[in-house]
């Protein structure tokens, strides 16, 4: 059972890597390998059951494919920078298909044929793990060396898992775990490279561990449903829970493939697409034309408000009034800049972007922050990666972005604290991006306004326009970038720019 249960599962997340909306050699290298334990595994299961030639061919051309697959998804995943070049990837493939070819001859009966081919892929595996321990020792300290140390952790554990196979050669009573561990150990893998975002292990661990938790409900109401029924079903614990991995596997990839179906055999969803597409086309011409209009009808009246005001004020002597007077065009001054940056909003922005070095524009930041009148024992701190690749930006955009967070930062530490940034290169999607984060040690925010923080209007500050950050998540997403922000009230806030 557990041998047909991570046929499957490769089998799951295999559709779940090639059904991805950005696919890359990673996803497509990592489907490949999980298609060739699929045929090795059902290939072995379907020859015990059936005592069929056509299996064991299936089987042995699985096991035969799993070398150079498993060396090409080990090449893409530390992006060449290991002993597994492409001439070692290409030599795989070639005794493979020798092999395979061999099959079709009189060797096909050779009695230690399935010896030989498992000390290959033996080998083969020492010689990758040896491979990625080499990666991880090569590499300096940031996201692409997390990602190799937890793949290398993964398949540790697994291979300690696995121990239990020979022990119940040698003792029955205890269960062979190869087969969950290696089901385990894919999926581990595919939240590693489809989650570059998790820098830290833990994290990913934490989702894994809740989808073990699905599958330890699902198991228990199982035997739970039995017994209130009494029905007489005696099925080992194993299977019953490699079931349930199977069943939360396969929900993402099926949900994937039935909406891809019912796009395709109904139409009118594509219509319905089309007309969501045009709606917000229309919506945001729409809200471009009355922010016109409408900062021309205020912005005038407000002008003559506040000329008005600056009159009175030269011709009044009382202080009393001179101080209302003094309120008037301060207030008339904020709703201005209030229009500004609804016009900032609504209006599209053209971009001048040229290739630039992110840590110029950061160290420009910094250097007008600290001219500018911080709160006492305010401390502006940069960590910087000064191998990040260069991106193409609109510097003064980038910087409108990174000032706006940096004095949002500022505003929560009134009795002053420490601003952080920092710079570094991240993978994600088999893309290389660039991250600035901002940190800051103020009074943090709350889960519910966190929500709600990129809305537009939305603000928590008494004279605040809620435009802010909106105008923020506008210029990033116009750059092809995105903005995150993490917060925990009283401890302080971390927002991160990719791009």
């Amino acid at each position: 059972m557990e041998t047909f249960a991570l046929a499957v599962v490769s089998l799951a997340i295999a559709i779940s890597s090639i059904t991805r909306k950005k696919k890359n050699p990673t996803f497509i290298s990592f489907a490949a390998l999980c298609l060739a334990i699929f045929l090795t595994k059902s290939g072995s299961f379907f020859s015990g059951v059936f005592d069929n030639e056509f299996w064991k061919i299936i089987y042995r051309t699985g096991l035969l494919a799993i070398p150079p697959v498993l060396i090409t998804f080990l090449r893409y995943t530390a992006h060449n920078k290991t002993l597994l070049s492409n001439r070692v990837a290409n030599l795989a493939g070639i005794v493979s298909v020798v092999v395979l070819l061999a099959l079709f001859t009189p060797l096909y009966r050779w009695p230690h044929l399935d010896t030989l081919l498992y000390i290959y892929s033996g080998l083969t595996l020492i010689y990758c793990f040896t491979a990625v321990i080499f990666s991880i020792r090569e590499r300096s300290p940031g996201a692409e060396k997390t990602r190799m140390i937890n793949i290398a952790i993964g398949c540790i554990i697994a291979a300690i898992l696995s121990i239990s196979d020979i022990m119940n050669h040698y003792t029955p009573g205890i269960p062979p775990l190869s087969d969950i561990a290696v089901a385990a150990l894919l999926y581990f893998i595919f939240l590693v490279i489809t989650h570059p975002e998790l820098p830290e292990l833990y994290e990913i661990l934490l989702r894994s561990l809740m989808v073990f938790s699905i599958m330890l409900f699902a198991t228990l109401v199982f035997y739970l449903v039995i017994g209130l029924f009494d029905v007489s079903v005696h099925l080992p614990f194993n299977s019953v829970i490699m079931s349930a991995f199977i069943i939360v596997i396969f929900i993402d990839p099926l949900k994937q493939l039935l909406k891809r179906v019912f796009k395709y055999l109904f139409s009118r969803y594509r219509e319905i697409d089309l007309l969501d597409e045009e709606v917000e086309k229309g919506k945001s011409a729409l809200l471009e034309e009355m922010a016109t209009g409408l900062a021309h009808e205020i912005r005038n009246p407000l002008g003559s408000i506040k000329g008005a005001a600056q009159y009175l004020k030269s011709e009044e002597d009382g202080d009393r009034n001179h101080k209302l007077l003094d309120v008037i065009i301060e207030e008339t001054d904020r709703l201005d800049g209030v229009m500004s940056r609804f016009l900032n909003y609504a209006n599209p922005y053209s971009m001048n972007a040229e290739i630039q070095n992110i840590n110029r524009i950061v160290e420009k930041v910094i250097s007008l922050l600290k001219t500018t009148q911080l709160p006492d024992n305010t401390v502006v701190t940069k960590t910087l990666d000064y191998d990040i690749p260069y991106v193409k930006v609109d510097g003064e955009q980038l910087m409108q972005v990174l000032m706006n967070v940096a004095l949002n930062g500022i505003e929560a530490m009134p009795e002053g604290g420490r601003l952080s940034f920092s710079t570094s290169t991240i993978m994600g999607d088999g893309v290389r991006s660039v991250e600035i984060a901002i940190s800051d040690t103020g009074c943090g925010v709350n889960r519910d306004d966190l929500k709600k923080i990129f809305k537009p209007f939305f603000t928590t500050k008494k004279k605040g326009t809620g435009l802010g950050l909106s105008i923020c998540k506008r210029i990033i997403g116009n750059h092809g970038g995105r903005i995150d922000v993490e917060s925990e009230p009283d401890k302080g806030t971390t927002f991160f720019i990719r791009i």
